[in-house]
């Protein structure tokens, strides 16, 4: 069986579980308060050019958006996401959890429009009853979106300029960052996406870690007391030094780099082989996840050989499927797929 159902379905990329092994035994103080800790924030920030923020390690994607969002609103405000945004679809209501409201605008691709935001906002204080309306606290995108597509440097460059100047942070939710920064065709690197939102996270537990997401502001203002908020969620994590650990390896020798060119390059194979063989994209993803629309009983065949997701209820016909690549995926993985295909 090959598996394409997710980029978390093995465990630590070799060198990040190598290094976990040799710091295994030694004594450290807790709750990322150690040596391993704060050089994986020294070396984060150095590689997103920031000089004056700060980082703060997390153990899961979820847990992160809530922890952050939560902190970033206050008690009446809500977050703008696109329909399909991650937090608005697949999180169980975790953010409606902790008080606040996802504020939905329709998806362009899985991307948000800078004119939406702007039309959204400007609607809201126009209406002479907004006082007792949820109001738009912050906006929340995803690099890469939940489609597997990205934005280009304009786009985010206009999303940017309209929080700013609705006087809103930008948060990026990062969880496969490592592939939208090798996404074919992308225009923007670390140091663009951290020069360009207020916060976002470094994902981790989809990009070769065992678990771990890497918040990153040049903000800190916008996080006061953060620590105390992490824990009062049950966020923070005792064996804090395993956190440390791993991102100090992936941004070591360019690995986490590294992880998300061997993803991407492996996924773009597969996207030729598919579509050569005459079969449609259901969505044109310049990254790891890759959608198609396969004949009902070419999925059931598949799935004989291989592991992968339907892409919402099975239709009549025709089913959208993603099958995801990540740092274990080989040549031969996508070679076995295509012949079975």
């Amino acid at each position: 069986m090959i598996y394409f159902d997710s980029d978390y379905m093995v465990g630590a990329h070799p060198e990040v579980l190598i290094k976990l092994v040799e710091t295994n035994s030694l004594h450290t103080v807790g709750y990322g308060n150690d040596k391993f800790t704060a050089d994986a924030k020294r070396i984060i920030l150095s590689a997103c050019g920031i000089e004056n923020g700060d980082v703060y390690l997390l153990e899961g994607g979820t847990q992160t958006n809530a922890v952050v969002i939560d902190r970033l609103l206050d008690k009446h405000e809500g977050v703008i996401a696109t329909d399909t945004a991650h937090i608005n679809v697949h999180e169980a209501g975790a953010i409606e959890a902790t008080g606040h409201k996802v504020l939905t605008l329709p998806n362009h691709d899985g991307k948000l429009r800078a004119e939406d935001i702007k039309e959204y906002i400007t609607s809201f204080y126009n209406d002479d009853t907004h006082h007792y309306m949820v109001a738009p606290g912050m906006v929340y995108i995803s690099y890469p979106t939940e489609l597997g597509t990205i934005y280009s440097r304009h786009e985010l460059e206009e999303i940017s300029k309209t929080c700013a100047e609705a006087g809103i942070p930008l948060y990026i939710d990062g969880a496969r960052l490592a592939y939208g920064l090798a996404a074919e065709g992308g225009e923007l690197s670390l140091t663009d996406i951290a020069s360009l939102c207020d916060i976002f996270y470094i994902g981790g537990t989809k990009c070769g870690a065992l678990f771990g997401e890497a918040v990153v502001t040049r903000r800190p203002e916008l996080l006061p007391h953060f620590v105390s908020v992490i824990k009062q969620h049950g966020a923070t994590l005792a064996k804090g030094r395993l956190l440390g650990v791993q991102f100090a390896t992936l941004f070591t020798d360019d690995l986490y780099t590294r992880i998300g060119k061997h993803a991407v390059k492996l996924a773009m194979k597969m996207k030729k082989g598919f579509v050569d063989k005459g079969y449609k994209l259901y969505i044109d993803s310049p990254t790891n996840q890759q959608f198609f629309l396969l004949p009902n009983h070419k999925i059931e065949e598949l799935k004989k050989v291989a592991s992968f997701e339907l892409w919402g209820p099975m239709q009549k016909e025709e089913t959208p499927v993603r099958f995801v690549t990540d740092w274990s995926t080989t040549d031969a993985d996508i070679d076995s797929l295509l012949n079975a295909l």
